[in-house]
């Protein structure tokens, strides 16, 4: 299975969750034919995760009953797919702020990466 395909069925299986949004997030860079110039495109481009959005929580007690998003990222790869260094950085830096982040090579780890 491509990479292509575990990532389409975790979007698929993940959008059935009312607490999980997640946005295809292309990364790249292409030649601006008006000025001859490389425009990068992407969040956090080179090294954002293939996924991106938010996991919807409920915390307190300073918040008891307030619903709140938290940042998500995840890095999509086949079963042998190798994660770049800048990715991991990604990955690292969401979760240093609190965010939820990681690598997802099936639907089951998707589930539990948003568990």
């Amino acid at each position: 299975m491509s990479e292509q395909h575990v990532q389409q069925a975790i979007r698929l299986a993940l959008g059935t969750r009312p607490d999980v949004t997640l946005w295809r997030n292309n990364c790249g860079k292409l030649p601006d034919p008006r000025t001859n110039r490389w425009v990068e495109f992407g969040v956090a481009n080179p090294g954002g995760s293939d996924l991106i959005g938010l996991r919807t929580i409920t915390i307190g007690p300073e918040h008891v009953g307030r619903t709140m998003a938290v940042f998500s990222a995840c890095e999509v790869k086949t079963p042998t797919g190798r994660v770049r260094p800048e990715q991991q950085r990604f990955i690292d830096f969401i979760r240093s702020r609190g965010g939820i982040a990681g690598v997802a090579r099936s639907v089951e780890d998707a589930q539990r990466l948003f568990s």
